[in-house]
């Protein structure tokens, strides 16, 4: 079953790392978004939209965007815009349809409203912040907002799970207390919804792991805020051990000797060792091909 991932940049991570075991997956369809109410104004627009219109991207300078996407979807063609924007959205409502598992990572409680719409955006393209009022969500309002979307999402695909996380990346621009703060919201408004829709909300600690497993140095980019290699590492492997089934967990013990194979750059292309490399190579891709038919071979590296 597939595999849809929204959020922050941390739900990045993890998509990359399901990506590379060929797992079908669908990463962040509308771009980075770090809030949850912009979160959830996506899953509407995918339950209850068929397609962005025109007439919903604005613009400014010489770009067309919308409020609902990431930067990378922008473009100074609108009709250019209007067709990433499309054809990412038709993929992620067919994905959400089937998926067995919603992975939601929330990043800030901080959103800017336009203040000509009072709409929470995803980004704010550049646009002059004095046309944006910044305001901080409190965790009963998210919990409102989900108590609303999740029933319909439950009904929209009866056999999903969600799992909830909370970035581990901080958002330093109110400083270490008010990271805290804004995390909190996060944490509290998760865990309520967790006990209101136990069936089917889970909550995966990577805030926790991060902030108290790993607290070294070399657990951090060079912005010493964003996470390391290691970090995600270390955070795939809990992952693995807690949220992933026996049979995952077999195909990505099958499936890793194959892709070392395949991402291995032989210095010596002509001789023989590199010929019965890839023949050796050849044979474990048809054999794993057959056992497990429902990966996105596709995507092999």
């Amino acid at each position: 079953m597939s595999v849809l991932l929204m959020g922050s940049c941390f739900t990045e991570n993890i998509g990359r790392q399901l990506e590379r075991y060929l797992f079908p997956v669908c990463i962040n369809p509308f771009g980075v978004t770090y809030n949850p109410l912009s979160v959830k104004r996506s899953l509407d627009a995918l339950i209850l939209k068929e397609a962005y219109s025109a007439d919903e991207l604005k613009q400014y300078k010489d770009l067309w965007f919308s409020f609902d996407h990431y930067t990378a979807y922008s473009s100074p063609d609108r009709d250019v815009a209007l067709e990433q924007i499309n054809r990412s959205f038709s993929k992620a409502k067919e994905v959400l349809k089937k998926a067995s598992t919603l992975i939601l990572t929330w990043g800030t409680s901080w959103v800017y409203r336009y203040k000509e719409t009072g709409q929470v955006v995803c980004n704010c393209h550049k646009i002059p912040a004095k046309e944006f009022t910044r305001t901080q969500l409190t965790s009963r309002e998210i919990c409102a907002a989900y108590e609303d979307l999740l029933p319909r999402l439950f009904e929209f695909n009866p056999g999903l799970k969600i799992i909830h996380t909370v970035s581990p990346v901080r958002h330093w621009k109110d400083g270490a207390h008010g990271n805290q703060l804004s995390k909190a919201s996060l944490l509290l408004a998760g865990d309520a919804l967790q006990k209101r829709f136990p069936e089917q909300f889970f909550y995966f600690p990577s805030y926790e792991i991060v902030m108290d497993e790993l607290r070294d140095y070399r657990f951090y980019a060079e912005d010493m805020i964003h996470t390391s290699g290691q970090t995600t590492a270390y955070i795939w492997e809990k992952f693995q051990k807690v949220l992933l089934s026996g049979s995952a967990g077999e195909t990505i013990s099958d499936l890793e000797p194959l892709l070392k194979m395949r991402e291995h750059r032989p210095l010596n292309t002509s001789g023989e060792a590199y010929k019965k490399m890839q023949s050796q190579m050849q044979n474990k891709l048809v054999t794993l091909k057959t056992k497990y038919p429902d990966l996105d071979w596709g995507k092999l590296p």
